[in-house]
């Protein structure tokens, strides 16, 4: 209510009591104040009930919650069911115009304002996260693979002739289909082994330069958050040939934002040298439903170019999933959760490296990677062919989810490319092993649960493993034995 009302509130109730609520109602609009002057994620959380007088305020401004409002359009934020409505706040009309994802709507200027001030927010979520320099981004209801694509095809009207794409290898089939997606060839530089790790060969990748040409080179399509034993990719020295060769530089950091380690090299990468993208999933980095990223970069004129490259309006659903959980946790409850993962990634390190050493393996020594660990598999590759992948049909079954399983000697096709080791980002890994993630979200009880349900299915394969092997090597009985006497 406005001040107005207020005083009229105050002929029907005490006025005593009229002035608490206003003065209550003064300090919701004054976190909303603060959040429209400084663009900033708020450093404590807002309580729900600041969080839906907010939503409901920006919902009033879209012109299909006008009182009177009259619609003879085609597009009129109609819809046929409540429940629908109350799912987003009535905030119907979406985000972005049909030549801008970024542009106002004349008849939605709340959801307009929901979009700037998400982006805005975002924004300095990634400078908190590391990324201090980061000048531009914007949220996009597409997940990481076909962001990826949307800056490819805005480099194509930079690069017309160009027609490949550098990219080393990382076994995961979105990123590979971004490329193919955008009508580029791939042009895939395998990773060399040190140690344990798998890194970038920039050898390679300098003399496929060399080889194809820069001119006719759109990008270079690299990665910080991967699966062990993959390790994020040399991404200041890429940056460097990069900027030495006049070659954009596209980053997908997917679940970089919650590794200090990833959000640094992206900005040492631009400090240093050349990257002109980097591109992160929601769902991964900030616990809300799949379906949304961020495209981010350091040059504002580039990332409005992505951003108009964008064709018609847009979801506003991963916008408002955002704004609310940022707005719900605050600056320092996204920090917290940050300091909390990365907490519970050295004790998950710590159990691994544990139940490995019990059942006769090890934790493979993959420093680089900040999330991701693997644990060797080798009994059961010796113990039987099929030991291995019966271990992720086992975890799955047991509640175990997210734990990749990978086997030896698999081949996959994608998109025409085929790739040996599949899944494993390198022809002829020495050795199957399995994958966790310390990832944002995780807790000591998903750690301990973990181990434990891992440890029974070992112990379980084990024991099988065992007993055939004893069938196998005992002594024929029966009618054999007596022919035999």
């Amino acid at each position: 209510m406005n001040s107005e009302n207020f005083s009229l509130s105050e002929k029907i109730v005490s006025s005593s009591y009229v002035r608490q609520g206003c003065q209550a109602r003064r300090g919701h609009e004054q976190l909303i104040r603060v959040l429209l002057e400084q663009g900033k994620c708020p450093e404590v959380g807002w309580s729900e009930s600041t969080i839906e007088l907010f939503l409901n305020e920006l919902a009033i401004m879209d012109s299909n919650n006008f009182p009177g409002n009259c619609g003879v359009g085609e597009r009129e934020g109609r819809v046929a069911s409540s429940l629908v409505a109350r799912r987003h706040y009535r905030l119907i009309h979406g985000i972005g115009r049909s030549g801008d994802i970024a542009a106002i709507q004349p008849k939605a200027a709340g959801s307009s304002l929901l979009n700037k001030l998400t982006n805005s927010v975002v924004l300095d979520i990634l400078k908190l996260a590391g990324v201090r320099s980061v000048s531009s981004c914007f949220v996009v209801p597409m997940a990481t693979g076909m962001s990826l694509t949307l800056c490819f095809l805005t480099l194509r009207h930079r690069r017309p002739g160009a027609r490949y794409i550098v990219w080393p290898r990382i076994d995961q089939k979105s990123c590979f289909k971004s490329m193919v997606t955008a009508g580029f060839e791939p042009v895939v530089i395998e990773n060399v082994l040190e140690g344990d790790e798998l890194r970038t060969d920039l050898e390679a990748v300098e003399k496929k330069i060399e080889e194809l040409g820069a001119e006719n080179i759109l990008c270079v399509h690299s990665t910080t958050s991967c699966f062990a034993p993959r390790v994020p990719d040399r991404l200041e020295e890429l940056s460097v040939i990069c900027a030495k060769h006049n070659i954009p530089h596209v980053v997908n950091n997917a679940y970089g934002v919650q590794s200090s380690k990833c959000m640094h090299l992206i900005q040492q990468g631009a400090r240093v040298g050349r990257i002109d993208a980097f591109v992160q999933s929601l769902d991964k980095n900030f616990m809300v439903p799949v379906g949304g990223a961020i495209i981010a970069g350091f040059d504002e004129t580039f990332v409005k170019e992505i951003s108009k490259m964008y064709p018609g309006r847009a979801s506003a659903s991963p916008s408002l999933d955002v704004l609310i959980t940022l707005l719900t946790l605050g600056a320092s409850g996204y920090r917290k959760l940050l300091a909390e993962r990365k907490e519970l990634y050295s004790h998950l390190a710590e159990e691994v490296k544990t139940l490995a050493k019990a059942h006769g393996e090890r934790l493979l020594h993959t420093p680089h990677n900040p999330i991701s660990l693997a644990m060797s598999l080798d009994g059961l590759q010796t113990a039987s062919d099929g030991a291995v992948t019966q271990l992720g049909s086992m975890l799955f079954t047991r509640q175990v989810s997210g734990a990749r399983v990978i086997p030896m000697g698999v081949e996959q096709t994608v998109s025409g490319h085929t790739f040996r080791g599949f899944m494993s980002h390198y022809d002829s890994y020495p050795c199957p092993y399995l994958n966790v993630a310390s990832a944002i979200g995780i807790t000591r009880d998903d750690v301990s649960l973990c181990m434990k349900r891992l440890d029974k299915c070992l112990k379980s394969l084990k024991k099988v493993n065992n007993h055939e092997k004893s069938v196998s090597t005992s002594p024929p009985t029966g009618r054999k034995d007596l022919t035999a006497a």
